[in-house]
């Protein structure tokens, strides 16, 4: 009795909450069409946790940490208007002055807002130029000023006199973006909430799907079925790598966010080649592991919850697979670190159309400012480097780069589009991340034939290559232990995860000249042209 009257509390509790709800959600929609000095939305932290936070969850999410670039401006000339999350009415602009009595001078932004929804609510900003990253919040409706007492140099002055001060608004408001803090977090954490957390992005921002199989979860493989050349896509969904792949899976397209191939060697013994092995310091290498040790390690010790795919070669393309060539430079890489210089590069094709909103040039620019303040070494390494190649400079930093690329009539969304050339050597050798390394190893075998001097595989993404259609299109010739655990016949073999793997688009495209170099990626469809 004491269990079913518990019960009976629970329900109707649970249906007064949905009722308040409703209700809170009919109070928002009135308050929005009248007028009123108060937001509902601007008092929630004020109310109870249960009623606060499942409303905070429906109307934010960690996409609302990114802020939108809403305008430069360069002196009293160059005025830019703008409706913010808080003030309907918004005006900037800079005003160059010598306070210090300097050879440079500094400046003040003047920003003037106005008509807020509501009495309660404030704006969030980031201010940036290649030499500095600050933020302000406004609460009151009137003419605020950010002082800058001095320019860094004279680069600084002349950027901001040409190019301007590059104002950004958090979008969700102060409160909404320390929601979607709270919401980002979990991506990456080691547990069930950061778990669920991953893949609750991946539907929303995707349209992925996470359909659970029939146990086991793992497959018992037979080596002997596995050749040189033999693809493995892997998605990682939890911990620290699995918050990484997530966004790096929304940016691309990709249903996987790492790779490996497999080699076996002159007496039949199976290896795994990997970009992107970490190695007893702590490192990410290049490695060629035995599967043995690689697969007990994804099986027990891999804590990312990692879902594994088989991609057998089809049997043409497998025959015309050089296995001497693929091993000479699997073995000509080993060691050497993954390739973080042109990581990002493989994902940006086009001006505008690479970009998931509020993502644009304007924010990756200022990004990489901040990075570049705080890890100069690690921004070096990331993106220095590879943007002084597009550049045909040396030892440029991130401010020198973006300064010479105006001066050359450029902008820095055009620079990040050139594409990467697999022939470019870097201070720590040639780079490849994950897929690179997969393919470029793919492209030492043969396998893209005549146009391999026109293929830059530094340019693909993960999608991009379990797209290529050089794999099994015959699930006749597939392994017996191919899925056999799965009531749904995948086309490739899915050998571990909870969830069923999905790969659009898989096997699906012909190799050709000047391949991903041009390509948009604008989730979630993720549409391509023809000719990509």
């Amino acid at each position: 009795m004491a269990s079913s009257s518990s019960s009976s509390s629970s329900s109707s509790s649970s249906s007064l909450f949905r009722c308040f709800l409703h209700f809170f959600f009919f109070i928002i929609s009135q308050v929005q069409a009248a007028n009123l000095p108060f937001h509902p939305r601007d008092v929630l932290p004020l109310l109870p946790r249960q009623v606060s936070w499942p409303v905070l969850n429906s109307l934010n999410s960690p996409v609302d940490l990114l802020p939108s670039f809403v305008g430069s401006v360069s002196s009293s000339n160059r005025i830019v208007n703008w409706k913010g999350a808080c003030f309907y009415e918004n005006t900037a602009w800079v005003e160059f002055h010598n306070k210090t009595g300097s050879e440079i001078g500094g400046g003040t932004l003047h920003i003037k807002v106005s008509y807020p929804h509501s009495w309660t609510c404030m704006d969030l900003y980031v201010f940036a130029t290649p030499y500095r990253v600050t933020w302000d919040y406004y609460f009151l409706s009137r003419e605020h000023t950010l002082e800058i007492k001095e320019w860094q140099d004279k680069a600084e002055y002349e950027y901001v006199k040409n190019r301007g001060i590059s104002i950004f608004l958090m979008q969700a408001g102060m409160l909404g973006t320390l929601q979607a803090l709270w919401d980002v977090f979990p991506l990456f954490t080691n547990t069930g909430w950061g778990e669920n957390s991953n893949i609750g992005f991946l539907e929303k921002h995707m349209g992925a799907t996470f359909e659970e199989r029939p146990q086991l979860w793992f497959t018992n493989i037979s080596v002997d079925d596995v050749h040189s050349g033999d693809f493995l896509a892997i998605s990682k969904i939890r911990g620290r790598w699995g918050g990484f792949e997530t966004l790096e899976k929304w940016v691309s397209g990709a249903y996987a966010g790492h790779t490996a191939v497999c080699l076996k060697d002159s007496e039949g013994k199976l290896w795994i080649g990997e970009s992107g092995h970490e190695n007893e310091k702590g490192e990410d290498i290049i490695a060629i592991v035995p599967w043995d040790e690689w697969w007990d390690f994804e099986l027990n010790k891999d804590d990312s919850n990692p879902h594994i795919a088989y991609l057998p070669l089809h049997p043409d393309v497998r025959a015309k697979f050089n296995e001497t060539a693929a091993w000479e430079y699997a073995l000509s890489m080993a060691g050497k670190p993954y390739g973080y210089h042109n990581m990002i590069f493989s994902w940006i094709d086009t001006i505008g159309g690479n970009y998931p909103p509020p993502l644009d040039a304007h924010l990756v620019a200022s990004v990489m400012t901040v990075w570049s303040k705080i890890q100069p070494e690690y921004a070096a390494n990331m993106w220095n480097e590879a943007l002084n190649k597009r550049l045909g400079t040396q030892g440029l930093n991130l401010s020198d780069i973006l300064v010479e690329t105006e001066k050359r009539g450029s902008s820095f969304d055009e620079l990040l589009t050139i594409p990467e050339q697999d022939n470019w050597i870097y201070s720590d050798g040639k780079s490849t991340s994950c897929i690179a390394f997969v393919l470029e190893l793919y492209k030492e075998a043969g396998l893209f034939d005549l146009i391999a001097d026109s293929i830059q595989v530094t340019e693909f993404t993960i999608k991009d290559a379990y797209s290529l259609k050089f794999f099994e299109n015959d699930s006749s010739r597939l392994p017996k232990w191919c899925n056999d655990a799965d009531n749904v016949k995948l086309p490739y073999c899915q050998i571990k995860g909870k969830y069923r793997m999905e790969l659009p688009g898989y096997n699906s495209m012909d190799p050709y000249v000047h391949m991903n170099e041009r390509c948009p990626s604008m989730p979630p469809k993720y549409f391509r042209p023809q000719n990509c």
